[in-house]
């Protein structure tokens, strides 16, 4: 019973609860800004991987292969290629970051680079003698050692400056393919265009540093005006 001078509120228990914090206007809205940032970073990641010079020049070797011999026999000689050009490599860099050497493939310091630029112009030249030792088609012996000497320009470019061997990689792939196979090639550079992007996006060169990396590249087909 309530006792006089005193109301009694149905449901309430009399125990006094503090205001809640006080919000202002935009509190709890994403900011569309971080949103659209880590969308693009999302993209970025996924072509990045997607197109990496491992990915590219398997692709690419095999098509290379193909075009070369005429027949499904060229897909051997290819996937010698893809495995000399970035396979091997690619299998270095996986064994060194799982020892500590790097934090991932990307390596973004350019001084500790030289060793696998030496691997891959090693493996290259090794899958080069066996192709000419092998009777190779003349065509995919030739891509090998126009990218042995791509290479030799990245290694000596990264002495003093961070050019993009991605980008180097993803322009040679089609520039080949186009000299190999069809100038229709020449439209696949849509995706060395998306990997130069990428590694802008995600802050992994300038974008300087990826067009020197595509005109390198593109100067791979170079060689097969002398054949």
């Amino acid at each position: 019973m309530a006792g006089p001078g005193r109301r009694r509120v149905q449901g309430h228990t009399g125990t006094a609860h503090p205001p809640g914090p006080r919000r202002g206007p935009g509190a709890g809205r994403v900011n569309p800004t971080n949103t659209a940032t880590a969308t693009v970073t999302t993209v970025a990641r996924v072509v990045t991987d997607v197109l990496q010079p491992r990915n590219a020049l398997l692709a690419g070797m095999l098509g290379l292969g193909l075009a070369a011999a005429g027949h499904w026999t060229g897909l051997l000689w290819g996937l010698l290629g893809a495995l000399c050009a970035g396979l091997i490599p690619a299998g270095y860099i996986e064994w060194e970051r799982k020892r500590g050497t790097w934090g991932d493939r990307h390596v973004v310091d350019r001084t500790q680079r030289a060793p696998i630029f030496l691997v891959i112009l090693g493996s290259l030249g090794t899958g080069s003698l066996v192709m000419l030792l092998g009777g190779a088609p003349t065509p995919i012996l030739v891509a090998m050692l126009a990218l042995w000497v791509m290479t030799i320009g990245l290694l000596a470019v990264n002495t003093v400056w961070k050019i993009s061997v991605d980008s180097a990689v993803a322009s040679a792939v089609v520039a080949l393919l186009a000299a190999v196979h069809s100038p229709w090639w020449l439209l696949a550079y849509v995706l060395t265009i998306a990997v130069c992007w990428s590694r802008v996006a995600l802050t992994y060169h300038t974008v300087a540093q990826t067009i020197a990396g595509a005109a390198l590249g593109a100067s791979t087909a170079v060689a097969f005006a002398f054949v």
